[in-house]
C-alpha cells in the first residue's frame, strides 16, 4: 500500500462540530482549517448547518454534512425524516445519521431497516452514513447493524457519534470492514486522534475519519494537539 501524503488524509477527512457546546466560532475555525488543509468535509449540529453552508459557499469542493438524530438515535422515524429533508434543504451534501440503538438491541430488525430507508429516501440520492454507536453494542450486535445497513443500501457504515466514551477501535473498524465487504464503506469516528490510528484503520478499511480540528491539524502537521473528538 502506497504511503498517503497529508493532502491525501485531508482528502478522507471530516472535521466535527457536533458536541452540543461547539461554538459558532468553532464552526467558523473549521471551515477556515477545512479550506486550509482542503479537507473533504465539515459537519456541524442542524441549528448551525445554515451557517456552514454560507462559510463554504465559496469552496464547492469542500461538502457539508448533516446529522440526523443526534446523539442517541431515538427520534422517531418521522422525526429523522424531516430533519433529514430540512438539511437536504438547507444544502447539506451528505448525511450522518444515528441507528436507532435501542430498538437494534431489542431484536426490532424491521424497524431499525424501515428507520434507515426512510432516510435514505428523504435524503434524495445523497450519501447517508450510518452511525452504529459501537460503544452500547456487542460484536453481534455491530455485525448484525452492518447487515441491516446493507440491506438498506446505505454509503456508509460509521463507529460513533463522538458523544459516546468511546467510538472507533481497531477492533471493531475490522469488525465492520469485514462485515460489510464491499457493499458499503467505512467511516471511524469518536477516537481517531493520531496519524498512526488513522492509518492503521486505514489499511483495516476505512476511508472516512471524523475528527475535531485540533486532532485534524495534528494528524496533518505532525504536531501533538489533544482533542475531545
Amino acid at each position: 500500500m502506497a504511503e498517503l501524503s497529508a493532502n491525501d488524509i485531508a482528502h478522507m477527512m471530516d472535521l466535527s462540530c457536533v458536541q452540543a457546546n461547539s461554538t459558532l466560532e468553532e464552526i467558523k475555525n473549521a471551515a477556515e482549517t477545512a479550506k486550509k488543509y482542503n479537507c473533504i468535509c465539515v459537519f456541524a449540529l442542524p441549528a448551525h448547518t445554515p451557517v456552514l453552508v454560507e462559510l463554504l459557499k465559496d469552496r464547492p469542493d469542500i461538502l457539508v454534512g448533516g446529522t440526523v438524530g443526534f446523539p442517541d438515535g431515538g427520534a422517531t422515524t418521522a422525526s429523522k425524516v424531516q430533519e433529514t429533508k430540512e438539511l437536504v434543504a438547507m444544502g447539506v451534501n451528505e448525511v450522518d445519521m444515528v441507528i436507532n440503538i435501542a430498538w437494534l438491541k431489542a431484536g426490532e430488525d424491521e424497524l431499525v431497516v424501515n428507520d434507515i430507508k426512510n432516510v435514505i429516501i428523504a435524503a434524495q440520492g445523497l450519501p447517508v452514513k450510518v452511525i452504529l454507536e459501537c460503544h452500547y453494542l456487542t460484536e453481534e450486535e455491530i455485525v448484525r447493524a452492518c447487515g441491516i445497513c446493507i440491506d438498506a443500501g446505505v454509503s456508509f457504515v460509521k463507529t460513533g457519534t463522538g458523544w459516546a466514551p468511546t467510538g472507533a477501535t481497531l477492533e471493531n473498524v475490522k469488525l465492520i470492514a469485514d462485515s460489510v465487504g464491499d457493499n458499503c464503506k467505512v467511516k471511524a469516528a469518536g477516537g481517531v486522534r493520531d496519524r498512526d490510528t488513522l492509518l492503521a484503520m486505514y489499511k483495516l478499511g476505512a476511508t472516512r475519519f471524523g475528527v475535531g480540528v485540533r486532532t485534524a491539524e495534528s494528524i496533518l502537521t505532525g504536531e501533538s494537539a489533544p482533542d475531545s473528538y
